[in-house]
């Protein structure tokens, strides 16, 4: 095969991977174009057999995380964790029809609570949603946030006799730049993270600034976006009296082993232990007590792992590595190579990642960069790089698949966003969040 024909047939098939993992046609699953394609891309020879098993390889331990993360979120809602996140939004879980306070859960309720003033009520909701989607995406993935927190929070703004729309943008939004924080708070942080050489706790101090920085402009910039509709009352309610919502107790114990989960990450970093094993003993222990108190079931428990997603990421990494090696790596490689760790050269890459990210999606743009960037490139590099394919997707629905995700769960409560005002926000927040990370990051490294 000619290197004109190899280059074509490995960005084709890239191509109808991402078709079929946007669009999902009749419901098919991401993996359903996405295991025959790297099929071909190894029967055809693009990729060498032993090229191919060293990139799953490589991938294993990322995606065995992955799915572990997927389980403990999905075990936490079981155990009733989104629930409770639910009546925090509200400002407690009892309320009556007067004005006033909720019966306060601790000190947090005290600080969360709400008046029955619509307007004011729609900002409150604002910002609980904006700090719980934050500390969920940072803690529990982006995952987490669009499939489990977004339905809690749509039902609660209905509840509440306010637009879903802005609180729910705050999912979207933050599903993806939220993601900046922690090694696990994203794939694309774990795929990034060992070119790096970084320890837990030093990625996470070098990335809390951007993380601050970006949150702050999103907080503005929504805001902004959705300054008319915050205030604005609406007669969308869920089933049942708008003001009854059940109290919901604090679930403790899922609260403790998330939290020892987390400290467990930055504890196992120092001593060689791949974070994929911490969150295997958070879902060990988790698991038990939801499947003896059956709040949960062993299907489900393995389903929630997302088997078709895992090996479509797996699948999806054979194909990237063929579009690199046939073309497309050098392309990038000589973008990247003379841009420095100036201010100048990390908001070129994060600008760069940003584009590749709503071109081809921020998983492949991730892998095709990595790639690019060679064995041992700059930490400061590849931190803009995970700025660009973070904060980038919230530009457009094809951005990422947390995206693509949201726009479904939106769909399936009744609430479906159009792709105007999705572009809308995306331009208002997006490259003044990408600046303002990256200017962030430049000062800290």
């Amino acid at each position: 095969m000619s290197p004109t024909a190899a280059t074509a047939l490995a960005v084709a098939l890239l191509a109808a991977v991402l078709v079929v993992a946007v669009w999902r046609p009749r419901g098919a699953p991401e993996a359903a174009a996405a295991i025959p394609a790297a099929a071909l891309v190894v029967g055809t020879g693009l990729l060498a057999w032993a090229d191919a098993l060293a990139e799953v390889v490589r991938l294993g331990p990322t995606v065995g995380f992955l799915a572990a993360v997927l389980v403990l979120a999905r075990l936490a809602d079981a155990e009733g964790v989104f629930a409770w996140a639910g009546s925090l939004l509200r400002g407690g879980g009892r309320r009556t029809r007067e004005c006033g306070f909720s019966d306060p859960i601790g000190v947090l309720n005290r600080i969360l609570c709400q008046r029955c003033d619509t307007a004011d009520t729609g900002v409150r909701l604002f910002g609980r949603v904006f700090g719980i989607a934050a500390v969920t995406t940072a803690v529990l993935s982006l995952d987490a946030t669009v499939v489990l927190l977004t339905p809690v929070v749509v039902r609660t703004a209905r509840r509440s006799r306010v637009a879903a729309a802005p609180a729910a943008f705050v999912c979207a939004h933050l599903a993806n730049s939220a993601s900046l924080l922690l090694p696990v708070s994203n794939l694309t942080n774990l795929l990034a993270v060992g070119a790096t050489g970084l320890s837990f706790l030093h990625f996470a101090a070098l990335m809390a600034l951007p993380w601050v920085v970006v949150l702050a402009v999103e907080y503005v910039g929504l805001r902004w976006v959705f300054r008319r509709e915050l205030g604005r009352p609406t007669s969308d309610e869920p089933p049942g009296h708008p003001d009854e919502v059940p109290s919901t107790d604090v679930p403790r114990f899922a609260l403790v082993v998330l939290a020892l989960t987390l400290v467990g990450f930055a504890a196992a970093a120092p001593l060689g232990v791949e974070p994929v094993w911490v969150a295997v003993a958070g879902v060990i222990v988790l698991g038990a007590r939801s499947l003896a108190t059956r709040r949960t079931t062993p299907r489900a428990v393995v389903e929630s792992a997302g088997p078709l997603f895992c090996l479509f990421v797996l699948a999806l990494g054979i194909v990237v590595a063929a579009v690199g090696v046939h073309g497309l790596g050098g392309v990038l490689g000589d973008l990247l190579t003379p841009l420095g760790t100036g201010l100048v050269g990390l908001l070129a890459v994060a600008g760069l990642a940003a584009v590749l990210a709503n071109v081809v999606n921020n998983l492949p743009a991730t892998l095709l960069l990595l790639a690019a960037l060679g064995p041992t490139p700059a930490t400061a590099t590849v931190l803009a790089m995970l700025i660009g394919v973070g904060v980038g997707p919230n530009l457009t629905y094809v951005g990422s698949l947390a995206t693509l995700l949201w726009r479904r769960v939106m769909a399936a409560e009744g609430a479906p966003q159009a792709l105007g005002r999705f572009t809308v926000a995306g331009l208002v927040t997006t490259p003044a969040a990408l600046a303002a990370g990256t200017v962030a990051l430049w000062l800290v490294t």
